[in-house]
């Protein structure tokens, strides 16, 4: 079956991970928005490091965290995990 370029477009990604389109809007922005935020954060700090010392950091883990609780058989958030630590802190 052939598909329309829009049903590739804004319908089959959406399908693959359960959700609507109108729901995948709403996680997909969150996260686009947590990383500016997050970036914005880091940049600054770049610049004057007493400034947001964990933020990006905190926004990473979270993120990551996030996308691993929304996979099959998720357990708890991923840097919860005893055994997950990251080298370095931003």
């Amino acid at each position: 079956m052939h598909r329309s370029p829009l049903h590739r477009w804004f319908v089959d990604h959406p399908r693959s991970v359960n959700e609507s389109y109108t729901q995948h809007f709403g996680v997909a922005t969150r996260f686009g928005v947590k990383m500016i935020v997050g970036g914005i954060a880091a940049l600054v700090h770049g610049v004057v490091p007493s400034l947001f010392e964990r933020t990006g950091s905190t926004t990473i883990k979270g993120l990551y965290s996030e996308m691993v609780a929304r996979q099959p058989g998720a357990r708890r958030p991923a840097y919860d995990e005893p055994e997950w630590r990251p080298e370095y802190e931003i």
